[in-house]
């Protein structure tokens, strides 16, 4: 499911609101995760997961065409962690 659809299968589900407004809920929402994570804080939303940032080391790594040894900086990476209900429900346990 891509943004655009998730836009409108709420706003299906969601009469009385205009598909407009919808639009700018789940953008809101996503800015507002999108914020949080640059701040490096944690993202909770309970029975979904959980939004974070985890730093990675720099390091020596190899370029796959020559072997070469190249330098990689260190960075910041999402990282998500499902909920124990999104979990459970993937696995076919209501």
């Amino acid at each position: 499911m891509i943004r655009s659809e998730l836009i409108q299968t709420i706003a299906e589900e969601n009469p009385h609101l205009f598909q407009r407004d919808v639009e700018r809920i789940v953008n809101a929402i996503f800015e507002q995760i999108t914020d949080a994570m640059a701040r490096g804080e944690r993202v909770e939303l309970r029975g979904f997961g959980a939004f974070s940032v985890k730093q990675r080391d720099a390091r020596v790594g190899r370029n796959p065409r020559t072997g070469e040894p190249v330098d990689v900086s260190a960075k910041s990476v999402p990282f998500f962690k499902t909920g124990k209900l999104l979990r459970d429900r993937l696995n076919g346990n209501s």
